[in-house]
């Protein structure tokens, strides 16, 4: 397969609550973190000022998705009260659903009773789950009830230990085939709206993130949009001997390779980099 039949491929869309959203290009998935320890301090928000400057601002460069989470899932985090979480969310979609009420937002949450709560309350139109159900049983029958597109993420274990869990015989072949099993509850349940995210840094190591990248075609086999989360990740950072502040053209270098394998979405904190990115490996593979 070639760097155009990837980067052109035609993926299915998802409906949006109503909303069409087409692959025909890759789309961005801005990164909002509302909380004070996500693992790359240029991207935690806590006060409603900056929450929404942030908001606009990716907005303004091109974001298609705004992404809010209220927990921080970087290695070793712990997990915070359930309505903490919500209250955070609350605060932020509130601000942002005022100012913006045509944005597309996800919210990264693991627990379906907030799931529930920001798509009724907010019209949140996705639900980004890093544990891909794991580490809510309810989850997936929630997301049944919703209707709602659902972000499928790869990990094993819990943030605060999942890298004690980052062992496998073939990492990429491990990870299609947990996504089958699950892909196929979700199928049952009514479920056809999902991105699948191969979970770059979650109970991986550098060289696992490095096999998945090399072989990110190999997740075209199910036919689902295929989201990266690379963005300032160790697997960056650690390779240049830097740290995430200094990891915004590691990032983009990997993006590149990441869009030329056929990936449909990027999630990023730096949106008009990224927008870039994508306009000018199109160009390349243009007709």
């Amino acid at each position: 397969m070639s760097p155009k039949d990837t980067f052109f491929s035609h993926k299915q869309s998802l409906n949006c609550r109503g909303r069409i959203l087409g692959f025909r290009q890759p789309l961005i998935m801005g990164i909002l973190n509302i909380t004070p320890d996500s693992f790359y301090p240029g991207s935690r928000q806590t006060e409603p000022e900056q929450i929404l400057q942030m908001a606009t601002e990716m907005i303004s460069e091109g974001a298609d998705i705004l992404d809010i989470g209220a927990h921080s899932s970087r290695p070793g985090a712990n997990e915070i009260p359930a309505g903490e979480e919500l209250q955070r969310l609350e605060m932020s979609l509130d601000i942002i659903r005022r100012a913006h009420p045509d944005i597309l937002i996800s919210v990264d949450t693991y627990q379906s009773e907030l799931a529930t709560r920001v798509v009724r309350n907010f019209g949140v139109d996705m639900i980004n789950d890093i544990s891909g159900g794991d580490m809510d049983p309810e989850m997936f029958s929630t997301i049944a009830d919703l209707q709602v597109p659902y972000v499928m993420m790869h990990m094993k274990g819990k943030p605060a230990d999942m890298q004690e869990h980052a062992s496998y015989q073939d990492v990429v072949k491990e990870i299609i085939f947990a996504f089958s099993g699950k892909l196929q509850k979700l199928n049952r349940l009514g479920v056809n709206d999902i991105i699948l995210d191969p979970g770059f840094g979650f109970a991986k190591t550098i060289e696992h993130n490095y096999q998945i990248l090399r072989q990110l075609e190999a997740f075209h086999i199910f036919n689902q949009p295929l989201m990266v989360g690379i963005s300032r990740k160790s697997m960056i950072y650690q390779v240049l001997d830097s740290n995430p502040s200094e990891a915004l053209n590691g990032s983009t270098v990997l993006h590149t390779i990441a869009l030329m394998k056929g990936a449909n979405l990027l999630r990023v904190h730096d949106v008009r980099e990224a927008r870039e990115a994508i306009k000018l490996v199109g160009k390349t593979f243009a007709q």
